[in-house]
């Protein structure tokens, strides 16, 4: 055999290519995702098949009777749990003969193959042309989002149909090619749910009128038949309760988001309610269907059955949460010129679809009216006003880009970890981030107070053993400065009032200042700084559950007085209305520190005066001295507190590389020496 040498074939010819590298990476992309989809699955059986009896599956199981099967006789809306349509009772008189656990066994395990259909069918609708990588990774994406999405989680575990109607369209519009069958499909579709009605319209207007045709007439046969079969449950469903009006709750819950159930939670009844609710709800579903039946011209078919489905969701009387799956498939819109705007849309939806609506705004009484009717909100966005792409537009495909730096040297060969977290030099989109921070800010409160399992009586035993463990340290390094400090400052009134106001005022508002100057005037700052408070954060959060520790003002025995919160009363489990609100034993580190010192790091890094960094690690300094002259810490949570921060900006840099102007110093001294035979010259990075 000849020598590869001398053969004229390049030597990397026999090892593994590029293209050979990006297949293999893509094949572990789409098996991880498939095993995270597998894991999510098995996660939603775990939680609903191990509750115990009559806490799962409660919808399902109003129908189970004294001998452990579906009963027969009486009505299905004697308990006005069940929200199904009389067709959907008929369909399920069949298992009427199943035992109650077999039932909920197969009922499990038919949601979840359900699921994962409609999964494989939504990726195998999304509007083309797509990638090889999109069209590879999008089915394990989209069942994973589906088991995470709350409406799925809600039919899981109270035994609803609400994704059999969903998937009936979707077969109808994209798997089923015969006019006579999809008509058939969405009909019965509508039989269950029947705003799905509102998709004869879009057939109608996009050319698919017999198609259209076909869908009324099965809906109107199957209605027929199940009023023949059980005319007194038609009688209550379609007259007494007005298709579903009353059935599995009052209205006005916050579970019904529709535009009947806001507007009676604005505090609106009677005619003009009525009156409202008929007129805006014929407005948003002919504007929704106009919308829909565009892009269905445009190829964006699948967006045009998300837009039908919200308009659904809007106009319909009661629409509970596990009816809400429409919203989730709007995600395949695009809205936005930018690149780094493309994201607001797709995470608003994710996040709104998976997360309770308490984590999404703050709990305001002003934005109580956002707040509980956050999926409505989003619904009536995406049928009426949001501007998605038509293919047409020349963003649809090529946004404009966004703008980085230039790779920048670094002293370990490694650095960055993750090189796709490149440096923008664009501010990003501040929907996003505002919302994110939120949603960020919202889980922490929620890891906080679950250190202890929820409540502080659960913890309190163990966080006062870690504080008297803190408190011998202190001693063995003669820093127990907490009980002189504290009564120090009581004695002074005018300092005591000083460090109980910069406790409790400047925690939030100087990191929150900080941030929005960086986001106005340093963009790319504002990344790197942004990510080292997230994963100083993160660290803080493992230190809150590893070891939870009681402050110096509620250690018993101390004397330590609490200067901010007032007298603790030890003989109470939660010490008052604060301590039962949140983990106050959530000490260790102390973010009260470690922001402030995030603060002054970053302030005296950026700015570009003396005096501006002088100013910026008073604000530090000044936070050690409040939080312990208070009581609220010790000082050795302080030192814990500078810890984390220290592993966020080396966490940052080890994933993101250095900050830009120090890249770009560097690169620019390294520009100017002579570049070594053979290799090229660096350019400076830019800023």
């Amino acid at each position: 055999m000849a020598n590869a040498e001398h053969s004229g074939r390049p030597p990397e010819a026999f090892g593994p290519t590029a293209a050979d590298t990006a297949r293999a990476r893509l094949r572990a992309a789409r098996l991880a995702l498939w095993l995270l989809a597998a894991v999510l699955a098995v996660r939603q059986v775990a939680v609903v098949l191990g509750t115990p009896r009559g806490e799962r599956l409660t919808d399902l199981e109003t129908w189970v009777g004294p001998d452990g099967v579906l009963h027969v006789n009486g009505s299905l809306y004697d308990s006005t749990r069940f929200t199904g349509t009389p067709f959907g009772g008929l369909v399920l008189k069949p298992l009427t003969r199943a035992a109650e656990q077999a039932l909920g066994w197969g009922w499990t395990f038919g949601t979840l193959l359900l699921v994962a259909a409609l999964g494989l069918v939504v990726a195998r609708a999304l509007p083309q042309p797509v990638t090889r990588r999109t069209a590879l990774l999008a089915a394990p994406v989209t069942i994973s989002m589906l088991m995470l999405s709350l409406p799925v989680r809600n039919t899981l575990w109270l035994g609803q149909t609400s994704i059999i109607p969903v998937l009936l369209v979707l077969l109808g519009c994209f798997v089923v090619r015969d006019w006579r069958a999809a008509g058939v499909l969405i009909g019965l579709a509508a039989a269950l749910q029947p705003t799905v009605l509102l998709f004869a319209a879009l057939l109608w207007f996009t050319g698919r009128r017999r198609a259209a045709a076909a869908t009324g007439a099965s809906f109107a046969a199957v209605t027929a038949l199940a009023w023949a079969a059980m005319p007194h449950d038609s009688y209550t469903y379609w007259v007494h309760h007005m298709a579903g009006v009353g059935l599995g709750g009052e209205a006005d819950a916050l579970a019904n988001q529709s535009l009947h159930g806001a507007l009676l939670r604005l505090g609106l009844s009677g005619p003009l309610e009525i009156g409202l609710f008929l007129s805006l709800g014929a407005a948003v579903a002919a504007l929704g269907v106009r919308r829909a039946v565009r892009y269905a011209r445009d190829g964006q078919l699948l967006l045009a059955v998300a837009l039908t489905g919200c308009a659904a969701i809007v106009v319909s009387p009661t629409t509970w949460q596990h009816q809400l799956l429409w919203v989730l498939l709007a995600v395949v819109g695009r809205v936005g010129k930018r690149a780094s705007d493309r994201y607001v849309w797709p995470v608003a939806v994710i996040l709104v679809m998976t997360l309770p609506a308490k984590m999404m705004l703050p709990n305001m009484a002003v934005l109580y009216p956002l707040r509980d009717n956050a999926v409505l909100l989003a619904a009536v966005a995406a049928a009426t006003v949001l501007p998605f792409l038509p293919r047409t537009s020349p963003y649809y495909r090529a946004p404009v880009p966004t703008q980085y730096a230039r790779p920048a040297p670094t002293r370990w060969k490694r650095v960055p970890l993750l090189p796709f977290l490149k440096r923008v030099l664009t501010r990003p989109n501040l929907l996003l981030e505002l919302l994110l921070i939120r949603v960020t800010y919202a889980a922490y409160q929620q890891v906080r107070l679950g250190a202890t399992g929820g409540t502080n009586t659960g913890g309190r035993a163990r966080a006062e053993a870690h504080g008297r463990q803190i408190l011998d340290i202190e001693r063995f390094l003669h820093i127990d400065i907490e009980h002189w400090a504290n009564h120090a400052v009581v004695k002074v009134g005018w300092l005591r009032d000083f460090f109980d106001f910069y406790y409790e005022s400047f925690h939030f508002v100087v990191p929150l200042s900080v941030l929005a100057l960086l986001y106005w005037r340093r963009p790319v700052d504002y990344r790197w700084a942004r990510a080292s408070l997230g994963f100083a954060t993160l660290l803080a959060l493992v230190g809150f559950w590893l070891y939870p520790l009681a402050p110096p003002r509620l250690m018993p025995n101390l004397g330590v007085i609490d200067t901010v919160h007032g007298v603790q009363d030890f003989s109470k489990p939660d010490y008052g209305t604060l301590t039962a609100l949140t983990n106050q034993y959530a000490a260790m580190p102390s973010l009260h520190f470690g922001w402030s010192l995030w603060c002054g790091l970053v302030i005296a890094i950026v700015a570009p005066k003396w005096w501006m960094k002088a100013l910026g690690l008073l604000h530090p300094f000044f936070t050690v001295s409040a939080i312990v002259a208070t009581g609220n810490h010790w000082v050795l949570d302080a030192v814990g507190g500078a810890l984390v921060v220290g592993g966020g900006f080396g966490l940052s840099y080890l994933f993101m590389g250095p900050r830009a102007r120090s890249a770009a110093v560097t690169a620019a001294a390294r520009a100017v020496e002579p570049a070594a035979p053979g290799v090229p010259e660096r350019d400076p990075a830019s800023r």
